[in-house]
């Protein structure tokens, strides 16, 4: 812009001037300008300037022309930073350009279907589902990628929203890639005006319209040497990729995934797969996939060696394995042998080397040795611990334990308890694995004495069993237990108002079994299925100079379930007793109890059944229990604190059939607290019909997993 000033006027004129300059400006003139022109009236002349009161407002300049110079170049004014006005003013002006016509006729003309995503962000497909048939998937995918779904409600600019705009439109057209839609086109629109809205609001807006256009297919594949290997057509069938086929990106991923578990699977242990190449033609629309396959021949497993044989030999290790020599090598089951080694506790590390014995000759495979690294671990564990329980009382307990001392997995063990309540010593023996994966062995002797509110009873004992149990490695859907057991026990009822009973000597020796179907999602903290266990116990006792003999046994039921978010309903019942032997007949220790943390809570242990005179629990030959929890997840503690409400009941009769005549019930309230190893119990229970001579109001147990 071009400024004027004032007009300058001249100080004077030289009076000694020619003549003809005075005619023109006559010295009056000189002298005072203003007056002469008015005194001579020439209209030509300016009038006189006005005073310019300071509020008025400006007028333009009369009489005043410059004429603009044609080769002036004035040099470009620095632009004010503000990126953010920029952006907001680049996002308005696009919406501007489109306006509501604009973006109605483009709606028309594609023929969208609108979809969602949130507040702030929509996006436009075809209308036609056969279009786009991956829509669902890939919005799904969209909306855990999208920089703008990241914003999760907090207020942002127009600018803002522009600029990760950009970065969601890149987003798109990489996803589209994916899908094979090489030519779809992105459409986007950002602005803050809603239809038929008038004003801009402060909400800002992003629409992307999505033209996928024709999508590509898959044109020639070459798998390498993959045509080389005996089981070809198997191995093709699991690359489930052929040309003609639409082509997408995510699928190479998957099928190379899966040929890969086919080679390590049907017997080829140095199989190679080199990362797939895609080269996509234009002209042609579709992609020529290049993915080459080496697959190194064909095994069968051959021996398995140690290098630690006197510790661990190589045939144990065949023992543990769940494969036997001669079979068709498998990845898996090699894998399976390394957890199966490090969850003996006897190892810190294992490392596996396949090594070639013979090599494959024609379609007849060759033989594979696994060689095993094993490091010790420590093999001596010392543990103690103390406590105090309003069951138990005070309890002292402490143990030693070699895990190998008779190797492969025999592992010797001495326990000692001094308590209130409870002493005992023991020593036991126990091989893993014996002679199969997941059986063990067992042998214990101990000596005891025990005081309960039932019993006091002096034993001798030496039991075996062998068993084929779960373990967290693998939780089996069936497993048992066999045992024997031989018993000297010198037992008494309690000795209540300092009065005693007499102590009767028993010799009981019998075997028992056990069984058990598990359909539950876990073994420490089931959510879902049911488990099931029956227990039998022939047994014969000698006592007062006679025999009796009597069956022993035990019905558990537990079943799960999600009855929605964070809920698992549980329940238990239990169905046991003792039959062909009068109740008299049966050592104390040997009858049926109910009361405590495992059974009915409130009460206390063996607290629950029939009492002589004396307020002595008796024990009976029948029992029954049934229990009802709900396990509440509260989110407390990243999910690990539960909330267990819980009600119990349960009875014992003399007979060897329920009567039902005397119940108890306890309702209570519990928390879990889960970690790793399995969920802390805490529960509080009350007993509704307790003794007051015996039963306490509240009952408090603390123990380590679900209460069932």
């Amino acid at each position: 812009m071009l400024a004027c000033g004032p007009p300058i006027i001249a100080s004077a004129q030289d009076r000694s001037a020619p003549a003809r300059l005075e005619d023109l400006i006559p010295d009056s003139a000189v002298d005072d300008p203003e007056n002469w022109a008015i005194e001579n009236g020439d209209a030509s002349a300016p009038e006189a300037e006005p005073v310019l009161e300071p509020d008025s407002p400006m007028a333009e300049m009369p009489g005043l022309t410059v004429e603009w110079p044609e080769d002036l170049d004035l040099p470009e004014p620095e632009p004010i930073a503000d990126a953010e006005s920029e952006s907001q003013d680049q996002a308005f002006a696009e919406l501007e350009e489109i306006g509501e016509e604009g973006r109605a006729d483009r709606e028309a003309r594609t023929n969208q279907d609108i979809v969602r995503i949130d507040d702030r962000l929509i996006i436009g497909f075809p209308d036609d589902a056969d279009g786009f048939p991956e829509r669902t998937d890939f919005i799904a995918r969209f909306k855990a990628l999208s920089t703008i779904e990241e914003l999760d409600g907090d207020e942002a600019s127009v600018a803002q929203i522009a600029r990760r705009a950009e970065a969601d439109e890149e987003l798109l057209e990489r996803l589209m890639r994916i899908y094979g839609y090489y030519n779809a086109q992105v459409l986007r629109t950002i602005g803050a005006r809603e239809p038929g809205a008038t004003d801009v609001e402060t909400e800002p807006r992003v629409r992307f319209d999505i033209l996928p256009g024709k999508r590509y297919v898959f044109g020639a594949i070459d798998l390498g040497s993959l045509d080389a290997a005996p089981d070809y057509e198997d191995l093709r069938a699991a690359f489930d990729i052929v040309s003609s086929q639409p082509l997408n990106s995510d699928r190479i991923v998957n099928e190379r995934r899966d040929l890969d578990v086919a080679l390590g699977e049907t017997g080829y242990p140095f199989a190679a797969i080199e990362d797939p190449i895609l080269l996509v033609d234009h002209d042609r629309e579709e992609g020529d996939l290049t993915m080459l396959v080496e697959p190194g021949g064909k095994y069968d497993f051959g021996e398995v060696t140690s290098s630690l044989p006197k510790f661990l030999p190589g045939k144990h290790l065949e023992t543990i394995a769940r494969f036997e020599r001669g079979e068709v090598y498998q990845r898996s089951l090699e894998m399976d042998l390394r957890r199966a080694i490090l969850a003996t506790g006897l190892v810190s590390s294992v490392a596996i080397t396949q090594r070639p014995v013979t090599e494959p000759e024609g379609d007849e495979p060759g033989e594979l040795a696994l060689d095993v690294e094993l490091q010790k671990a420590k093999l001596r564990t010392i543990a103690g611990a103390i406590g105090y329980g309003t069951e138990d009382g005070f309890k002292v307990e402490a143990s030693w334990e070699h895990r190998n001392f008779f190797p492969p997995e025999g592992a010797l063990k001495f326990r000692a308890i001094a308590g209130t309540r409870e002493q005992l010593a023991s020593v036991g023996f126990k091989r893993n694995n014996f002679r199969r994966r997941d059986q063990v062995l067992t042998v214990d002797a101990y000596a005891s004495n025990i005081e309960t509110d039932a019993v006091e009873a002096r034993s001798v004992a030496l039991r075996t069993g062998f068993e084929r149990l779960s373990n967290l490695l693998f939780q089996k859907p069936f497993s048992w237990a066999v045992g024997a057991e031989v018993l000297w026990t010198d037992e008494r009822n309690r000795v209540v108002g300092g009065v005693p009973r007499p102590r009767r000597e028993y010799l009981i020796g019998g075997v028992f079994g056990r069984a058990t179907i598990d359909t539950s999602d876990s073994l420490l903290d089931p959510s879902e299925g049911y488990r099931l266990t029956a227990f039998v116990a022939p047994e014969v006792s000698q006592a007062f100079g006679t025999q009796t003999f009597y069956l022993r046994n035990q019905l558990d039921a537990t079943y799960y379930q999600p009855v929605g978010e964070g809920i698992v309903v549980a329940g238990r019942g239990r169905y046991a007793s003792v039959l062909g032997a009068e109740t008299f007949e049966i050592a104390p220790s040997r009858r049926l109890y109910s009361g405590g943390g495992g059974s009915v809570r409130g009460y206390g242990y063996q607290a629950v059944g029939p009492r002589n005179d004396f307020g002595e629990p008796t024990g009976g030959r029948s029992l029954v229990e049934a229990s009802l929890e709900a396990r509440v997840d509260t989110g407390f503690f990243d999910g690990a604190l539960q909330v267990v409400p819980f009600v119990d009941m349960g009875t014992v009769a003399l007979g060897s059939t329920p009567d039902f005549r005397f119940i108890s019930w306890g309702v209570g309230m519990g928390v879990r607290y889960k970690t790793g190893f399995g969920p802390i119990r805490v529960d509080v229970g009350v007993p509704l019909n307790r003794n007051p001579m015996f039963d306490s109001p509240v009952a408090v147990y603390v123990s380590l997993g679900q209460a069932f």
